[in-house]
């Protein structure tokens, strides 16, 4: 059975201080947006794992651009302490929860106030299994609604309520400083999220909770397109990939088919930087083939 095994830190809910009057955010109401030079991504989900990779290529490939890296515990993040040694000048850390939007909401206002656009946005982070908490469900027996909802938060809701706030930051950048015309979503999605191509069952928390990212990034794709923003939104399956959550599951993978955090990101990275407007709302695995819904 091919999984997607993302690698992330467990999403628990930790009070996060805001100022308690809420301004509506738009990129118009702060700093005019700046037309950065290389471009100015983010990376949602970036201290371990895929996301860690994702920050890094995108550091070491792109000389002028700018890397913005969240995730939960910025202060425990090692691999992105040790990359902010590295490219000071060009990394930004900053603390985000995805189970608490006060906390994705302050984010946005900082990269507004900082940055005023965004041209890349890449929500890598998702949850496979925790310990005592959520288990993959081999049977129908074993199916918690605790772990279901768990599961949707943070693979499913998180997601898209960081597009909801980063949204005006994305219309703002648009493809300005990079080579493409639009700002790109790529949200990491699972291939077996795909009711089409579920032949196995199982796994049922998982499944749903990317199939349900499917529809809500599919949803978004039609109202950037209808509203003409220089937006697109696509969702990739990086494949099985060799990190610390999946090695527990790796026993079943076919031989050549468990690959390198490295591997899968540069494939990855080249879907991204090729997406033109007409891959607006599509699904694409790691060699680039279009993954049925």
């Amino acid at each position: 059975m091919k999984l997607l095994l993302l690698n992330c830190r467990a999403f628990l809910s930790t009070p996060v201080a805001l100022s308690s009057v809420r301004r509506p955010f738009s990129a118009s109401s702060s700093v005019s947006a700046h037309k950065w030079e290389g471009g100015v991504s983010m990376v949602q989900g970036a201290s371990r794992g895929i996301g860690l990779e994702f920050v890094k290529q995108l550091l070491e490939k792109n000389e002028k651009g700018h890397v913005i890296a969240t995730c939960r515990n910025p202060n425990e993040a090692k691999g992105l302490l040790d990359l902010k040694n590295k490219f000071s000048e060009r990394l930004n850390i900053l603390q985000l929860d995805l189970t608490i939007e006060s906390s994705i909401e302050a984010s946005a206002m900082s990269i507004r106030e900082n940055y005023g656009s965004l041209n890349l946005l890449i929500n890598a982070s998702g949850i496979l299994s925790m310990p005592n908490v959520l288990l993959p469900e081999t049977t129908l027996n074993k199916v918690d609604k605790s772990s279901l909802m768990f599961a949707y938060e943070v693979n499913a809701v998180g997601p898209i309520l960081v597009i909801k706030h980063m949204w005006p930051l994305l219309k703002a950048g648009g493809g300005s400083g990079t080579h493409r015309d639009v700002a790109v979503v790529a949200n990491l999605s699972a291939r077996v999220g795909s009711i089409g191509d579920n032949r196995l069952g199982g796994w049922h928390s998982y499944r749903s909770s990317k199939t349900a990212l499917n529809q809500l990034t599919k949803t978004v794709s039609v109202e950037f397109a209808r509203k003409k923003d220089p937006v697109i939104c696509i969702l990739l399956h990086p494949g099985t990939v060799d990190t610390d959550l999946s090695r527990p599951f790796q026993r079943n993978v076919p031989e050549g088919k468990l690959f390198t955090k490295e591997f899968s990101v540069q494939k990855l990275l080249d879907i991204i930087n090729n997406a033109k407007s007409h891959d607006n709302g599509k699904f694409f695995a790691w060699d680039g083939q279009e993954i049925p819904w």
